[in-house]
């Protein structure tokens, strides 16, 4: 069922809705300087890599928009990076959006409109669409139209527009809280993985060749380790470590100096930093190994709920530090020896 979208009301406009970033202004530029622009560039995920390659080349071939795209998984692994490389390689224009900044269908109907034929729309966190906005995508996605009405009561007379040929590409760290209407209008929805530390190595060294940062073989080593498996925190964690390398060293990322430079930022060996920490020990400490809710274990860190299911216990889960169980959040035996704890003769289920 298609939506009509009211132009005439004041929620509507051509303001070009773009996501926020919480990024400080010179990370945010670094953060642009530091994506590949090409799928040769792009390092790891090589199974999409493939089949993105092909979908590409098959657009191209045919002279018409990649079909659209959604890619799921956790935070940081390159989704972002790669809508902007398929707008690249399709020499197309790219629209950045959010969920979030859609809140009235009138938002997307003024983005829709100003899309020109092939143009890439990128809605980041698309599962934070309102679903009333989600309705309207519907017929934009199908049959590339956008039901509008015009004007107010026994006036107002409802037209269809005619939407150029865009592709959009949806990113989402939580899949399954797409509806499956919205999923299914998608021809192609691959899923990004966590990242193994050869390719983390290959993005650090890439990364600091245009900081113009030296490095030896065990620098990018020790802070791919320390990455969580996520390209963003790599980054990050070799911009930090160049801050050390520049202020206390002669500039120069060797082994000593990011494991020194990782200790400052209280980025341990397994790559566990201060919020990781205080979630483990206070399910170890404050409730005697758990089970303990995730609301109740939120709150004894100071953090929301939000931040401590979606950034904290991915990887504490991935490195097997703590247990979901019907009951509550349960830290096992590894999480007990990573801290130097005793384990319990029985940790509770």
């Amino acid at each position: 069922m298609s939506r009509v979208v009211d132009l005439t009301s004041p929620d509507g406009g051509d303001e070009q809705i773009t996501g926020a970033s919480d990024l400080s202004p010179e990370d945010r530029e670094l953060d642009v300087a530091l994506r590949p622009r090409s799928l040769g560039d792009f390092v790891g995920q090589d199974r999409v890599k493939e089949q993105l390659a092909l979908l590409l080349q098959a657009a191209r071939e045919r002279n018409e928009p990649v079909d659209h795209v959604l890619f799921s998984g956790p935070p940081g692994l390159g989704k972002t990076t790669l809508a902007q490389i398929v707008a690249h390689e399709m020499t197309a224009g790219f629209q950045p959006t959010s969920g979030p900044a859609l809140e009235r269908p009138s938002d997307l109907a003024a983005i829709l409109t100003n899309l020109g034929d092939g143009d890439v729309l990128f809605v980041d966190e698309i599962h934070r669409m309102p679903r009333s906005v989600e309705e309207v995508l519907y017929p934009a996605l199908e049959d590339f139209s956008l039901d509008v009405v015009l004007g107010k009561g026994p006036t107002a007379r409802s037209i269809r527009l005619d939407l150029p040929r865009f592709t959009l590409i949806g990113a989402t760290t939580r899949p399954g809280r797409i509806t499956l209407p919205l999923r299914e209008r998608f021809g192609f929805s691959p899923r990004l993985d966590y990242y193994d530390v050869v390719d983390l190595e290959r993005i650090v060294v890439r990364s600091a060749g245009i900081l113009g940062v030296t490095v030896d073989d065990d620098g990018p080593t020790e802070i791919a380790r320390r990455s969580r498996g996520t390209p963003r925190i790599a980054n990050r964690l070799l911009r930090r470590v160049r801050d050390v390398a520049e202020v206390r060293h002669d500039g120069r990322i060797t082994g000593d100096v990011a494991r020194a430079g990782l200790a400052v930022f209280e980025v341990d060996e397994l790559g566990l930093d201060r919020l990781d920490h205080a979630v483990l020990d206070a399910v170890i400490d404050k409730f005697s190994g758990g089970p303990v809710g995730l609301t109740t274990l939120a709150a004894a860190v100071g953090e929301e709920p939000d931040t401590v299911e979606d950034v904290v216990e991915p990887y504490l889960l991935q490195l097997g530090f703590i247990q979901r169980t019907p009951r509550g959040r349960v830290a096992t035996e590894r999480a007990f020896g990573h801290l130097g704890r005793t384990t319990p003769g029985r940790l509770p289920i």
